[in-house]
């Protein structure tokens, strides 16, 4: 039974990374690292410049071999069975590669003659199927950022791919071409396709994504699904009150906020009011019990603000502040 439970797991992961490592000369790049990716979720690869990230990714997809380790995509090693995994593969590392002075059709015509079985039904599907059938005749030059984008997906998802991995999606798009990326990549995923998206830009990968792993230095320091990894974090509150000589000494002496961070923001006293902001990391359930001792203590509350966690909260207290767009 166990057994049976194990292989049942084992079916719906995509991608298996185990004990990854890659030196350079005397520079170890990738520390170590350790991940799965399950059938139809997209996670995110989130670190900053720098981290590793694309080093990883080229391995992912067979362009350099890794000093240690193991990599399967859907149960075949990316090294020792390269067409066999690979075939499960889509992938855009940087920037799609495209013929400009060709039409997005002719561009798609040009990697189909490569991929052995793809013919002009299915670059049919992948043109509906990233939204681009009203242009996919013009010319490759005459496209928007987002189009290209869009195009090199296509390009990516032409071998129907199992897994499509997209390194820093949304570098160079405005907001709108990044929201309309971000909804595409959500549809893909509906269609039970897996994806692994890098990126260094941490509001992107908490809207987009279901798990993440962090990568800092070449080593990944969690893994986890974005909401439960988020939730490890107590909410700020901001309190602003006045005298805030009191506030503080309330606030203090609650063994809630006991060994938790604390600081008080004097810019309103600057401006000719007698309050302040009083900042501190609380559980949720302390907040209804310390309002009401601040207001029994004779503080003056002007106003609460509870500031949800997010995934830039976590990074930086798991990373001690390390650079991230």
């Amino acid at each position: 039974m166990e057994q049976a439970e194990r292989k049942g797991r084992d079916a719906d992961i995509v991608l298996s990374v185990q004990g990854l490592k890659k030196r350079i000369g005397k520079r170890q790049i990738i520390q170590g690292i350790t991940f799965d990716v399950r059938a139809g979720e997209i996670f995110g690869f989130l670190g900053p410049n720098g981290a590793g990230k694309t080093t990883t990714i080229r391995m992912l997809v067979g362009l350099i071999a890794p000093t240690e380790g193991s990599i399967h995509v859907c149960g075949y090693d990316v090294f020792k069975q390269h067409e066999q995994a690979l075939q499960y593969v889509g992938c855009i590392v940087e920037n799609p590669e495209l013929y400009p002075y060709l039409t997005g059709w002719e561009n798609l015509e040009q990697f189909a003659r490569m991929l052995p079985g793809v013919g002009q039904r299915r670059i049919h599907e992948v043109v509906e199927i990233v939204g681009m059938d009203a242009r996919i005749h013009d010319k490759v030059k005459t496209y928007s950022l987002g189009m290209r984008q869009r195009l090199g997906i296509a390009q990516a998802l032409l071998n129907d791919p199992k897994l499509l991995i997209l390194d820093e999606p949304t570098n160079g798009l405005d907001p709108q071409g990044i929201k309309e990326l971000r909804e595409f990549i959500r549809r893909l995923s509906e269609t039970g396709l897996s994806l692994f998206v890098s990126s260094h830009l941490l509001s992107e990968i908490q809207q987009l994504c279901d798990r993440v792993a962090i990568i800092s230095r070449g080593e990944v320091i969690q893994v986890g699904e974005v909401e439960a990894l988020v939730d490890q974090k107590q909410t700020t509150v901001v309190w602003t009150v006045s005298p805030p000589e009191t506030a503080l000494q309330v606030l203090q002496a609650s063994p809630y906020a006991e060994g938790q961070g604390m600081s008080v923001d004097e810019s309103l006293a600057e401006a000719g009011t007698p309050a302040a902001r009083i900042i501190v990391q609380l559980p949720d359930e302390a907040i209804p019990l310390l309002t009401r001792q601040l207001v029994e203590a004779g503080v003056e509350l002007h106003g609460i603000e509870r500031k949800n966690p997010t995934l830039e909260d976590l990074f930086l207290l798991l990373t001690e502040g390390e650079r991230i767009g």
